[in-house]
């Protein structure tokens, strides 16, 4: 197996090299910059080109029942032998600080980018997808990692199959004084604030979650707004406090490769658990799906949900199906 050079990244020349290497898929410095890593490292050849990266994070990481993890991520590698290399040298050094358990590719925690598609069709990545090359999910099982977490996405073109189904829940929720209205794009962060509330209490049970500064939650946000449809992005309120949301955006994929925008992508629905508004979440599917259809849209993309969410017990009620498959990998130190 080929050896190549370790590099642990401290100065200004090495961190462009990092985030830019023509090699592997750009980062964005400062945005990277901004995710606060414990450390960064690459592989060289010989020739001192870059074709392995990683960052590590062993401070402030999720809780794991029985571990003390260890994250891995910015992940990128050109081959098996700089892949196998470049875990080997993060489990060390995991290890080193007391990490009982690796956990990949993840960059510092759940409202970044995290996991790696498994298995795809013939749809085509859709808008804000992550993707990444097929093997790279092989470097992580070859490098004795196993599947943590399973997600999926899915699609449907039932749009409007349960609107009359959830007319009694629509009728509950009124009765409780919950209204439901669209994104104000006039007062975009005043809404953003709204939809970081809900985040935090809505997710805060999630695997590996990990809350997040709302300076953060906003700015991962604001750069969205050219691309939004107000009314595709719903905010449920009751006494003026926000309780739940569902956002939802047009699939700008198929306009950049030419061809006419017919699907909407639920990325996130979310409900207060503290609020008992049963099945506000399927209505908040329902109402945006019907505004869709009623805006054009006749395909819905149910996006990026963990095999165990309830999002996923919505998305079967529309006989939905599976068109990505993703997996969050760990391995015991």
């Amino acid at each position: 197996m080929t050896r190549f050079q370790p590099l642990h990244v401290q100065t200004d020349d090495q961190w462009q090299a990092f985030c830019t290497s023509p090699q592997l898929p750009p980062l964005d410095p400062k945005a990277a910059a901004a995710h606060q890593a414990d450390a960064h490292w690459l592989l060289l050849d010989s020739r001192q080109t870059v074709v392995a990266r990683c960052s590590l994070w062993w401070r402030q990481t999720p809780a794991y029942p029985g571990h003390r993890p260890g994250l891995i991520g910015h992940y990128a590698a050109v081959d098996d032998d700089a892949a196998t290399q470049l875990l080997q040298l993060s489990c060390a050094q995991l290890a080193a600080y007391n990490c009982t358990i690796a956990i990949g590719p993840i960059d510092g925690n759940t409202w970044r980018r995290y996991r790696l598609v498994v298995e795809r069709d013939d749809i085509p990545p859709f808008f804000l997808e992550p993707n990444n090359p097929a093997d790279w999910p092989d470097h992580f099982l070859a490098g004795d990692f196993t599947v943590l977490s399973n997600y999926v996405s899915t699609i449907t073109d039932n749009l409007t199959g349960l609107s009359t189904r959830l007319e009694r829940v629509a009728h509950r929720a009124a009765n409780q004084g919950v209204t439901i209205r669209s994104l104000n794009l006039d007062d975009l962060d005043a809404d953003l604030h709204r939809i970081y509330r809900v985040s935090t209490v809505a997710f805060a049970r999630n695997f590996l979650y990990v809350p997040i500064e709302e300076s953060e939650f906003v700015a991962m946000y604001r750069p969205l707004r050219s691309h939004l449809q107000p009314e595709l992005i719903l905010i449920a309120e009751q006494a003026g406090q926000p309780v739940g949301f569902i956002f939802a955006l047009p699939d700008l994929a198929q306009a950049q490769r030419g061809q006419p925008v017919d699907t909407v992508i639920v990325k996130t629905v979310a409900v207060c658990p503290t609020h008992q508004i049963g099945g506000l979440g399927s209505l908040l599917v329902a109402r945006c799906q019907e505004i869709a259809h009623s805006l054009g849209y006749s395909r819905a993309i149910h996006a990026l949900m963990h095999e165990s969410n309830d999002s996923r017990t919505i998305s079967r009620r529309y006989r939905s199906r599976v068109i990505r498959r993703y997996a969050l990998f760990g391995k015991h130190l």
